[in-house]
Formats: structure tokens, sequence, C-alpha cells
């Protein structure tokens, strides 16, 4: 009772080493389709708004695939949810080929949405995963540390995506989406291999730390109240409130980063997207000092903070006041960081049989991104720092959630 609980154990270590590897790769592909907004904005001569529909595309397929996904998860466990997730991933990316031949902005949404609906599968079926490869009382600081890794994926996208797209767009070629095609079909084959790998590893046999004996771990750390349906578990269902949010806020933050950079600080495209590699720096710092910190500072409590600390940036961002508001919107992903898996490991506590299906719940909440970079959009369409006075809302939220919804009732 009194011991200890490590971080993994060593049976555990390489399959928990190949799920990280999965937050890696839905962070490059969500980076990158903030790069390919600005992109579509030069290329295809849609408006900010009409951009911000890309998120729509892959959000919005969260909120359709996130519940078949945990009963697929159910029934079929974690290999072949990834697998799976995999397939769906790499089926969009190779529709991106004859949504480029057409020159067609529906078809791209199209390719997106089941290229979200893979990535969907993946994040439903992961943060279980990742939170069953060892003790429950080190769950938050295991989904902490790979969501880490989603940062560093996140880091790559732009960087890739900068040199394929607006780096193409600066040349004679303005109007050729032959870049799109490259990139995303390098994305796909890259993920098809990653499938084919997973298929033969082998997976040990879990035992869910959500659903042990409550004798083998400490106090509180299992469902008390087995007869509660999911719905009356009140953290759970302000995880999923606060997730909605929390994802609505990053979107929206990131869908217009780069155009903050080309209108607020007159950089080109070309820079303002490398700069967005700096600004997913900021996001992998953020976790892993984050994960650092919850050995001394409870996960919630770090999650107010940082929250609190992301609406005082945002009102810094609004201002326009030239390198000090670019640089409060750098902090903004700092501070964003932990906040995902965060609040997805707190609202699993004590969930026992009802876990994978409150996963599915979770991601779901993720179509939260689906909504605000269209709003933003609207007022970016005017002036691009005033869209970032929206978000304040989101992180009040979270804010609550962190300082109080977060605590299980029994």
């Amino acid at each position: 009772m009194s011991q200890k609980a490590a971080f993994t154990e060593k049976r555990f270590l390489f399959t928990y080493v190949f799920v990280t590897s999965l937050f890696m790769l839905w962070g490059v592909a969500h980076s990158m389709s903030d790069v390919l907004n600005k992109h579509f904005q030069n290329v295809l001569n849609v408006s900010k708004a009409d951009s911000g529909l890309i998120q729509l595309s892959v959000f919005g397929a969260y909120f359709v695939m996130s519940i078949p996904a945990g009963m697929y998860l159910k029934r079929f466990g974690y290999k072949s949810g990834v697998i799976l997730g995999l397939g769906l991933f790499a089926a969009g990316t190779f529709l991106f080929v004859p949504a480029a031949d057409s020159s067609s902005f529906t078809f791209f949404r199209i390719a997106l949405f089941i290229l979200g609906c893979g990535m969907a599968t993946l994040e439903t079926v992961a943060h279980p995963f990742a939170a069953a490869l060892g003790d429950q009382r080190t769950s938050d600081r295991r989904v902490n540390f790979s969501q880490s890794f989603n940062a560093v994926g996140a880091i790559i996208g732009p960087a890739i995506g900068s040199y394929f797209l607006l780096r193409a767009i600066s040349g004679a070629e303005v109007h050729n989406l032959d870049a799109v095609k490259t990139l995303y079909v390098g994305l796909g084959g890259f993920i098809v291999f990653v499938a084919i790998v997973f298929f033969f590893l082998k997976v040990p046999v879990l035992t869910d730390p959500h659903v042990e004996h409550a004798a083998d771990l400490d106090a509180g750390s299992v469902d008390t109240t087995p007869g509660k349906k999911l719905i009356q578990h009140r953290h759970f269902v302000w995880a999923v409130v606060a997730q909605f949010f929390n994802v609505a806020a990053q979107a929206g933050t990131w869908s217009y980063f780069i155009n903050y950079g080309v209108e607020k600080m007159h950089l080109t495209d070309e820079r303002a997207g490398y700069n967005m590699t700096l600004f997913m720096v900021c996001m992998a710092a953020g976790r892993f000092v984050g994960t650092y910190l919850m050995k001394f500072i409870a996960p919630n409590r770090l999650l107010a903070i940082f929250a609190f600390c992301s609406m005082v940036a945002c009102v810094i961002i609004a201002q326009s006041w030239g390198g000090i508001s670019y640089g409060a919107l750098f902090s903004l992903n700092f501070f964003f960081s932990i906040m995902f898996p965060t609040i997805f490991s707190l609202g699993l506590k004590n969930l026992g049989k009802h876990t994978q299906q409150a996963s599915s719940f979770i991601s779901m909440g993720v179509v939260g991104g689906a909504v605000m970079p269209y709003f933003m959009g609207k007022i970016a369409n005017y002036d691009v720092a005033q869209a970032y006075y929206l978000p304040i809302v989101c992180y009040f939220v979270i804010f609550l959630f962190g300082a109080k919804f977060f605590k299980v009732k029994h």
C-alpha cells in the first residue's frame, strides 16, 4: 500500500515505446493541417473562415468516430484498434492525390475527414492503452509523457509542411498542388509501414489498472460505486466538457498562428510557417516540464495554474503589442501543453469497467476543435489579434475543472 508506484514495468516497456510513437504520428498530421490551412488560403483562394473548415473536417471526424472506435476497442482490444486507426489514417492521406488532381477544396475536406477518423480511433485507443501499461497511480505521468512525444510530432509537422507547401508557393508554381500530393503520399506510406510493424508486435497480456481489485492499489483507485452509470460520474462529465473547450482553444490558436505572424509581425508566409516549429517546441517543453512538475504538484492544480496563465496570455496577444504579444502567443502553447492528457487521465479516474467507454466520450469532446477555428476566422478576417479573445472562455472552463470539478464523487 505504501510502496511507491513505478512509472511502468519492464515487460510493458517495448509496447509502451511503440504506443508513445503513435502519439507523435498524429501530432505530425494535426500540425501539418494548420500549415495546410494557410496554403489553401493562398492556392485555392479560400477565406480565413472557410479555411477553418479544415479543422471542422478533421475534428468533426472525432465526433463521428470516437464512439464506434470505443466499441471496437472494447470488443477487439488495443492491438486491433491501433491497426484500424492506422488503416483509416493511411486511406485519408492517399485520397489527397485525387483531391489535388481535381483542385477541389470539398474533396480535400473529405480526405481530411477520413484521415481524422483514423486519428480519432488512434487517440481513443492509445490513451487508455498507455494508462494500462502500468499502475494507475502513475497513469497521469505516463499519459503526459506519451503526449510529450505528440508535441515532438507537432514540431516536425510544421517544419515539413512549411518546406513542402509554403516554400513551394514562393516559386512560380503558385497554383500547383503537386507538393500536397508528395507530402501526404509520403506520410501515408510511412503509416502503412508502422501498421505492418505493429501487426507483428507481440502485445503482453494486460490487466487494466482501472479494473484491478482495490486491495492491490491505493484507496480510491478503482470504481468504488460499481452501480453508478457512467453519466453519474461528475468528474467524467466535466472532463468531456473541459476537453471540448480545450481542443477548441487549441485548434483556433494553431489555425491562425501563421496569419498572426504575417499580419501583425510582417513576416513572410514561409518564415511564419517555420516559426510554428518553434511554437510547437514550446508545447513540447511544456509537456516535459509539466510531467516533471507533477512529481511535486497535483495534476489538477497544475492544470488550473496553466489555464489561468493561458487566459492572461490571450489578453496580451489580443492587444497587438508587437514582440510582447507575439511572445505571449508562443507562451500560450507552453501553458496549453499539459491540458489534453491531464484532462484525459483525470476524467478516467475511478471508472472501473466504464473506462474504455469513457475514453470514447472524452475523445469525442475533441469535436470542439471543429467549432472554434470558424468563429475565430470570422473575427480574423478583420483583425487576427482580436480573435484571440475567444479562447479565454475555453481556458476559464478548464480552470474550473482543474480547480474544482475534477474531484471524484463516491
